[in-house]
């Protein structure tokens, strides 16, 4: 059953599709997506080409639009969207704490969750564009990990795309998660540097913050056992273009003068939990380093272990000098699974997935050599969280792919960017810019 209903400018159409859990085996068992179609209230009795969105993630349902909001209503003049709530997130039968005890125990936790990657990702689009497209051939839309799958979708099915847009999410087609890392943790450096510069004021604010938490058990309100390790890994907003703006005005209002003493203020913990907190989006802990694996190489918790070839990034030993504290952005370690209770029932889940060495290959080098899609990407020079250098590699390895580099956005260009960054990207794929 569909519900419709309106927003300014806008029709929403509320829509459901039964598909297989493993799709090679089609006879088996099945789980639920749900998805929201957009179209402009001018043209909703037309017949139109499809565009679906591909969340960035994984992990994330796909964005809740008001009316035409950032890139949607330059989408809206031609397009009727798929708003996608990939496997396992938002509407679509969900995978967390509650329900994966469902499965059985960790071993088949981890068993089903090898099912929620790109690939099924893409073999679930594939599923549903018959069913709403008639056959046709219909454009995607893939902001960050969503750019990781429209780089698969090219790969595994591209008999079922028009025009493949892919913002702020071209992978390295080869590399491990320790090379990700590896190139990732400079990146970092780089964007808390340039916060520290901005504001200068936030240096010893910082420390003072790491200090307190090295000497001193916290715990948030919802549980959460918040240490300086956590608070570093609140450098994940420098990744987005008011990332740091953000971080300077959480950090201002940290402390509060109490009887017993300046303490961490209710404002600043409860603005700290939901900013720490994977309850609503626990596929994004448990699959962040199984996004990159590819083969019989487990990722052994590849961002922890990369690590420690950057000392620097050591709060304690930070603080021991008189330098600034350094931030850590987009990156899963052991001890999360420690600290948010919504993630600790699958700590050993977790262990499972890190160890894993049957992994399948996400991308075929071989058929994007040979792409006939049309294809366009915007690669955020210096990006936080996706390498550019890796990006480049990967649009020069996809037969007629063409790039559109800038540093007038960061990883959140599609979002922050309005229509400016859809309209030039299907310009440039469409041989107009």
């Amino acid at each position: 059953m569909t519900h419709s209903y309106r927003q300014p400018g806008v029709v929403l159409t509320d829509r459901r599709f039964t598909v297989p859990l493993d799709h090679a085996d089609p006879g088996g068992e099945t789980i639920e997506l749900y998805a929201r179609e957009a179209v402009a209230g001018d043209k909703a009795g037309r017949d139109l080409p499809w565009l679906v969105y591909l969340q960035g993630g994984p992990g994330f349902g796909a964005h809740r639009f008001v009316g035409r909001q950032a890139w949607l209503g330059r989408a809206l003049k031609e397009y009727r969207v798929l708003l996608l709530d990939q496997r396992g997130t938002g509407h679509s039968t969900p995978a967390n704490r509650q329900t994966l005890p469902l499965r059985g125990g960790p071993a088949e936790q981890a068993d089903y969750l090898t099912r929620f990657r790109a690939d099924s990702i893409v073999r679930d689009c594939e599923a549903i564009r018959p069913r709403l497209t008639g056959g046709a051939p219909w454009t995607v839309l893939g902001q960050s990990f969503g750019g990781f799958c429209t780089v698969s979708y090219l790969s595994l099915a591209p008999e079922g795309l028009s025009t493949a847009l892919i913002t702020g999410g071209m992978p390295s087609l080869e590399a491990h998660a320790d090379d990700v890392y590896r190139a990732a943790y400079p990146r970092i450096a780089r964007k808390t540097a340039a916060h520290y510069a901005r504001y200068p004021q936030d240096v010893e604010r910082a420390r003072r913050i790491a200090d307190h938490l090295l000497g001193r058990k916290v715990t948030l309100p919802n549980g959460y056992r918040f240490t300086a390790e956590a608070f570093q890994s609140l450098g994940i907003l420098l990744g987005g273009g008011d990332g740091s703006h953000r971080l300077h005005f959480l950090l201002e209002h940290a402390f509060v003068r109490t009887p017993r003493g300046h303490q961490l203020s209710d404002a600043f913990l409860e603005d700290v939990q939901s900013l720490l907190s994977y309850a609503g989006h626990p596929l994004y802990a448990l699959l962040h380093e199984a996004i990159y694996a590819q083969d019989e190489r487990p990722t052994a918790w590849a961002a922890e272990r990369v690590r420690a070839e950057f000392p620097r990034f050591d709060a304690a030993k930070a603080l021991a000098g008189d330098g600034p504290l350094p931030f850590t952005g987009e990156t899963i370690h052991p001890w999360m699974f420690d600290c948010d209770p919504a993630l600790r029932p699958l700590r050993e889940t977790a262990e499972l997935l890190a160890a894993r060495t049957d992994w399948t290959p996400l991308y075929d080098s071989a058929r994007l050599a040979a792409n006939e899609v049309p294809a366009a990407a915007a690669v955020y020079h210096d990006d936080m969280y996706v390498d550019t250098a890796h990006s480049l590699a990967t649009a020069d390895a996809v037969r007629g792919l063409r790039t559109w580099v800038t540093d007038e956005f960061e990883h959140d260009g599609i979002r922050a960017g309005g229509p400016r960054v859809l309209d030039r990207l299907i310009a440039v794929a469409r041989d107009e810019a």
